[in-house]
């Protein structure tokens, strides 16, 4: 269903009852890559995902964009929805997202999954390559960024065995317009560092992270683990940075185990 947010048009799935739990995809994905997910939780809870701007069937504005407003667009989608507070399960981008929201809207958040993330700033390395990547994408189209990243994504185990789902991941990416590949990549350039928020956290975080993520490292999570009290980390074996796409088995077990104390239904 398309739901109106900060006037543009956000598709959105919304199904079953319980807690709330929010997906928030990757770059440069849309929500379908949460569909093991949903299919595994819309039982035991509410499921919620849904397209960022820019990409899969939510609309765009030729504006220059920020994570803050991507975290704006969430906040006003749980209104729309008749939400208060979730559990926001974020990964890759979705992960910058979820901490923006989190250090903006508190009390709307009641538990955290940071999933194949960091919660630091890029380098300026990291920027110029990011200022790059989207004159590709304006220039070249998304077949070129889907050439470029699909080997990053995946971990060599998905890239040695799965041609399924490497097909998967290339036509989620090429079904998104240049111009919002192009947005997002200027926007999380210029994220704010959110490693200030990770040691006064006071919520249940769940941090998740493939053992062959090579864009964020398992040492990546070691890090905000250590920073968040009494939050748990899962390395899952044999995934990449899309670990949810690569090994939705593992990843659904830790996070149905993450999730279902917290229903109030109990």
């Amino acid at each position: 269903m398309k739901v109106e947010v900060n006037g543009i048009k956000i598709d959105c799935r919304d199904e079953g009852d319980g807690l709330p739990v929010i997906f928030i995809h990757a770059f440069p994905l849309n929500q379908t890559m949460w569909d093991d997910q949903v299919a595994g939780l819309r039982g035991t809870c509410r499921t919620i995902t849904f397209d960022l701007r820019g990409f899969g069937r939510s609309g765009f504005a030729n504006t220059p964009q920020s994570i803050e407003q991507m975290a704006s667009d969430l906040r006003g989608l749980m209104q729309a929805l008749g939400i208060d507070r979730a559990l926001l399960v974020g990964l890759s981008m979705g992960g910058y997202i979820s901490l923006s929201f989190y250090r903006n809207y508190p009390d709307c958040v009641r538990a955290l999954v940071l999933a194949d993330t960091r919660a630091s700033a890029d380098t300026q390395e990291a920027r110029d390559r990011r200022i790059k990547a989207a004159e590709k994408a304006e220039r070249e189209g998304s077949g070129a960024i889907a050439d470029d990243m699909v080997p990053m994504l995946l971990g060599r185990s998905t890239l040695s065995a799965r041609p399924d789902l490497i097909s998967r991941t290339r036509e989620m990416i090429e079904a998104n317009s240049p111009a919002g590949i192009a947005a997002a990549q200027r926007a999380m350039a210029a994220r704010r560092d959110s490693t200030d928020l990770l040691a006064a956290m006071n919520l249940p975080v769940l941090i998740i992270v493939g053992s062959e993520d090579s864009l964020t490292p398992v040492a990546e999570a070691e890090t905000m683990h250590r920073a968040i009290r009494a939050s748990r980390l899962q390395v899952i074996e044999g995934a990449g940075h899309l670990s949810n796409l690569e090994r939705p088995r593992e990843f659904d077990a830790a996070l149905r185990e993450f999730v279902e104390p917290l229903d109030p239904r109990g």
